[in-house]
């Protein structure tokens, strides 16, 4: 039986001289599982300056700031998923009751609410590395270290994606790396690269596959896309539902796909889960960084986005970026052009950067009806000089990490404060006799708003939570 001491030795783990801890970049330990092997298993990452572990789900490093917190949100996530299936399944029983039903409306009904039955199972068997135990970490773990995961990102938010690196999205995958090869010189040896935001896994497999590279880390916050990635990189082969926005058939509004690569991915192939504005990787660990539809999407400004990548690559490593430019930004004066894309990198410690465009296909499924093609936006920058080290990212502010600090009066606040103060008071109003002409009678006795404005207002309001009443989940 190894020792204590052996188990928890570096030696021969591949991550071993890459991983830092989130909160620190101190070199991450790996913590072997007990075996008679010399090179068992690493069972979990160690931050001794912590005194914090980080766990592996399904062999895969999951290295959050704060793990326990982080870990016990996907898990409600998972289970919210689940719960917004087994409601439509449920909704979808009742549809059924209708006698008044078509023969074929009835049979795609049946055949769909089966599907997502299935597809229920499928999605827990898939998350089971997940576990479903409530971590002792509460949101204060997200405060103390201002982290938190991105509220609009679902489990499910790219799960089409799956299908199109797995089933059927050849032609996209294909120009995708023609793409990525169109920004590097010939024969360019890429080294150890990092792929951030890399989802299902496809793009960082295709590089890995095809490109000379030492090593490849895939790296993505999404436990279910990168549970995938393990599955299909490894060889097997997963079957998973598709479910079309806008189904060309009948039948096409469920289609079980089966997702696989062309062949195992071959060694030197790594998933790591984590943070992007916190990156758990060693300063100066990376000879290549691979950025696929990001940059215009993480919640970074760029100038900082970049200095993050800068402090990541080694001297003369490149930086190499894929997708949309499109910035999301809630500040005009952030929502960048290709030109001034081009000059803030420059000014981050690279290179000028130089630019391929194309436009190529994008989530172009054979059973939609919809498909879109863009016009993808690619560079590729050499680090010539480093940069001071941006500031930890934080998503609160200290007025709410604190609690001690007065509330800043936002103009958003003031907006929403007023508005729910109408809605609730709307809301107070329907008993199931007044009609919306005499609710608005009441707005305008109460000097709220003139009844003229209240009518539509009180509209728009009630049709809104009708249609949120009626809104069904899309997969």
């Amino acid at each position: 039986m190894a020792s204590m001491e052996s188990a928890d030795s570096p030696a021969n783990d591949p991550l071993a001289d890459l991983l830092a801890c989130p909160r620190t970049d101190e070199v991450l330990r790996p913590v072997k599982e007990p075996s008679d092997e010399p090179d068992g298993k690493t069972s979990h990452w160690r931050s001794d300056g912590c005194k914090l572990d980080f766990p592996s789900i399904g062999g895969i490093p999951f290295l959050f700031a704060e793990p326990e917190a982080t870990l016990g949100e996907w898990r409600n996530r998972m289970r919210f998923a689940a719960e917004k299936i087994g409601h439509e399944i449920s909704s979808l029983e009742t549809e059924e009751k209708n006698k008044d039903l078509r023969a074929l409306t009835r049979r795609r009904l049946e055949r769909y609410r089966k599907c997502l039955d299935a597809h229920r199972r499928k999605l827990a068997r898939l998350l089971e590395p997940l576990g479903t135990d409530s971590p002792a970490a509460s949101y204060e773990s997200y405060l103390a270290l201002r982290t938190r995961l991105p509220t609009d990102q679902g489990l499910n938010t790219y799960y089409p994606n799956i299908h199109r690196d797995w089933a059927w999205g050849d032609e996209e995958n294909t120009a995708s790396m023609r793409q990525i090869e169109s920004v590097l010189h010939d024969n360019a040896e890429l080294g150890d690269v990092l792929v951030i935001g890399a989802g299902a896994g496809r793009l960082a497999y295709d590089i890995h596959m095809q490109l000379d590279c030492r090593r490849t880390v895939a790296f993505d916050f999404n436990p279910m896309l990168m549970l995938v990635a393990k599955a299909v990189t490894s060889g097997e082969s997963l079957s998973m539902y598709e479910f079309p926005i806008a189904p060309r058939s009948l039948e096409d509004d469920a289609v079980l796909r089966k997702l696989e690569a062309p062949e195992p991915v071959r060694e030197g192939f790594h998933l790591v889960l984590g943070d992007a504005l916190r990156l758990p990787f060693v300063p100066e660990s990376f000879d290549t960084i691979v950025t696929p539809w990001l940059i215009d999407i993480v919640t970074d400004e760029l100038s900082v986005f970049a200095e993050r990548l800068n402090q990541r690559l080694k001297p003369q490593g490149r930086w190499v970026n894929f997708g949309s430019l499109a910035f999301h930004s809630g500040k005009r004066a952030h929502r960048y052009s290709p030109e001034e894309t081009k000059a803030i990198v420059a000014e981050c410690g690279f290179s000028d950067p130089y630019v391929a465009e194309a436009t190529i296909p994008y989530m172009s499924s054979p059973a939609s009806r919809h498909a879109r093609r863009e016009h993808v936006f690619s560079f590729c920058a050499y680090k010539e000089r480093s940069v001071k080290a941006p500031p930890r990212h934080k998503a609160l502010p200290d007025w709410l990490v604190t609690g001690k600090e007065a509330v800043p009066l936002l103009k958003s606040f003031r907006t929403q404060a007023m508005t729910t103060q109408i809605y609730s008071f709307i809301m107070s109003l329907i008993d199931g006799k007044r009609s919306i002409e005499d609710m608005a009678a009441v707005l305008e006795k109460q000097q709220l708003m003139p009844k003229s404005e209240a009518i539509p207002a009180i509209r728009t309001f009630l049709t809104r939570m009708f249609d949120d009443a009626n809104q069904q989940s899309n997969y």
